[in-house]
């Protein structure tokens, strides 16, 4: 998985004075955890825009002070309601011999047959998934083959099983579907509708007819 580098300094003070006098800098609060003790400290806002406005998964190399580096991944970054400034953000470290939850972005490829020849629509449930891997072995993404689905297929958690990392949802979750589109629903009601007509007309002449027959 590819990496972003984002520089940070070691917080001397984290009461709410020193908070907010970072965030006046456009600097943004940090903790890594994960190690011995948590690791209080700050980096500039626009640091993280690659790491944070993007659909990729990355994980993060936090160079602190300039002499110390480590390996870590996003684990939970607040916003504020009204300005969508970066009020905080939590980092945990990585570890070779040990498993993390990480969201990885879903990838459609391939066209499906229910789409392109049945007039179906593809409904994507799950744009990310969350799994549970080695560092080693986290996904850049998660490939969703559609190539082979017809008109009401499904392809659900089940059918994405892998060696290498286990995806932390029930089987049964629908990752996307093909289902019947609205305009095909609609031509298919007008048809019956139609078709109804039809003998409804058909049955009133039948009893027309009969009716002139008694006469």
């Amino acid at each position: 998985m590819k990496s972003i580098t984002i520089k940070g300094s070691k917080r001397e003070s984290v009461g709410k004075v020193a908070t907010k006098a970072l965030r006046n800098a456009d600097k943004v609060p940090c903790v890594l955890y994960g190690g011995e003790n948590p690791l209080h400290f700050s980096a500039n806002e626009l640091d993280f825009s690659k790491l944070v406005y993007t659909p990729n998964a990355h994980t993060v190399v936090l160079d602190i002070n300039g002499d110390q580096k480590i390996n870590a991944i996003l684990q939970d970054i607040q916003f504020h309601p009204v300005s969508d400034k970066i009020l905080h953000v939590d980092f945990f470290q990585l570890s070779d011999d040990k498993e993390v939850n990480m969201e990885i972005p879903v990838v459609i490829e391939g066209s499906a047959p229910g789409v392109m020849l049945e007039g179906g629509t593809l409904v994507v449930s799950k744009r990310k998934l969350k799994v549970r891997a080695l560092p080693k072995d986290l996904p850049d993404l998660i490939n969703v083959d559609i190539s082979s689905l017809k008109l009401g297929d499904k392809i659900s958690i089940v059918d994405l099983e892998s060696e290498n990392f286990i995806i932390l949802h029930p089987d049964n979750t629908v990752v996307c579907k093909v289902r019947t589109s609205r305009a095909s629903m609609s031509i298919e009601e007008e048809v019956a509708l139609e078709g109804d007509a039809t003998e409804e007309g058909a049955e009133a002449t039948a009893e027309g007819d009969s009716s002139s027959g008694e006469e």
